[in-house]
């Protein structure tokens, strides 16, 4: 009988997005079968710290809960620690792990990063995991960066030929240098209402809509807390249609589901506070949309090396049906109510298998890279 796999659940972090970490890793924690797993949680606060808690027997009660303090449990900002409790994982075991077989029990099997926005999603905490010869679930550091950056993302899709919004970016020194040349081009090539985003940053924090020079003005400075790049992009007149995507080399897409936003877009309050917002899944679209958005999400996914799970937000334009991209979540929320899971159990997979592919995936595509040579003989 093949032993239980040890998980590593990574979660909170130093980030804006450190609440719906959180809920995430809450959410994972109940649905993951611990006749199956042994989960060892590690926490980071909001000030970077690293904390290694005791290995859990079961659901924890709240999220609250896995904010643990330093008086509960061994808190530690350098890392050692942190790669002491997870152990590295060769090669050889990399293969054991991902046939089910047994394994010494001092070995870590594979890494959960459940975590949202910077330092997390953006290939910090992966470049980490892959200098540690750690598995781990998600995407890698390439395509994690790139999903984060908003400029670079939309760059990479533009190289792809994959249809956008006209969007317009620059950086902080750029704008407080010559601020009335940006507001021109903004007002010029893209016009009034606009959306202005943070380029690094998730769960639409930082983002504003403006009416007009003012509000676009107060919108960058907004935006600007967040990040030292800023994003403006057109407004269209559009539906939101979300697609899960699931897999490595051979990628599969989900159906897709529509977000009804309960305000006038789809923001943080929208997405994790009012709680009014409608989710339909599946989306009502004509079957030649389904299937061309669907392939538009494999293809956004493969375009940034994606792998193990990624979303893929798009715009379906209300007079005329035209289909943008939007962007794409390398790490998207992960609550048994969070857009992803549901989209894959209307499509036929729960939330608890969902769980065992990403793992299995994780470790298919960690034994798969312990065969490439890094040295030359």
């Amino acid at each position: 009988m093949s032993r239980k796999l040890r998980i590593g659940l990574i979660y909170g972090g130093k980030s804006g997005e450190h609440e719906v970490s959180l809920q995430t890793a809450n959410a994972v924690i109940g649905a993951m079968d611990l006749t199956k797993y042994e989960i060892t949680p590690f926490y980071i606060t909001k000030q970077g710290e690293w904390r290694q808690g005791k290995e859990l027997s079961g659901p924890v009660a709240s999220k609250e809960l896995l904010a643990f303090d330093a008086s509960t449990e061994a808190p530690g900002s350098a890392l050692a620690p942190f790669f002491s409790g997870l152990g590295q994982i060769s090669g050889a075991e990399a293969e054991v792990a991902a046939s089910g077989e047994s394994m010494p029990a001092e070995a870590v099997d594979v890494v959960l990063p459940l975590l949202h926005g910077t330092f997390g999603e953006d290939g910090t905490i992966q470049g980490l995991l892959e200098m540690a010869n750690i598995p781990y679930v998600g995407a890698g550091v390439l395509a994690s960066a790139v999903g984060m950056d908003k400029v670079a993302m939309k760059k990479m899709f533009a190289q792809e030929g994959l249809p956008q919004c006209v969007f317009r970016h620059f950086t902080r020194s750029q704008w407080d240098k010559d601020q009335p040349f940006f507001l021109m081009e903004t007002e010029i090539s893209i016009g009034y209402p606009c959306f202005v985003k943070p380029a690094n940053l998730g769960s639409s924090v930082g983002i504003s809509k403006a009416r007009n020079r003012q509000e676009l003005i107060e919108a960058v400075e907004y935006a600007f807390q967040f990040d030292r790049k800023v994003v403006v992009e057109e407004f269209v007149d559009a539906r939101e249609i979300e697609v899960a995507v699931l897999g490595n080399e051979e990628p599969q897409a989900s159906v897709p589901g529509e977000i009804v936003s309960s305000s006038e877009f789809y923001d943080y309050k929208a997405k994790y506070m009012d709680g009014k917002s409608m989710m339909i899944i599946p989306a009502e679209l004509p079957e030649e949309t389904r299937k061309q958005i669907q392939e538009l999400a494999i293809q956004a996914f493969q375009s940034i090396d994606g792998s193990g799970l990624s979303r893929v937000d798009f715009f379906l334009t209300r007079t005329d049906g035209q289909i943008y991209i939007n962007e794409i979540n390398t790490m998207p929320g992960f609550t048994p109510y969070s857009m992803y899971p549901l989209l894959w159990k209307e499509s036929g997979k729960p939330y608890s298998e969902l769980l065992d592919d990403l793992i299995r995936l994780a470790l298919e595509r960690h034994a798969a890279k312990q065969r490439i040579k890094y040295t030359v003989e």
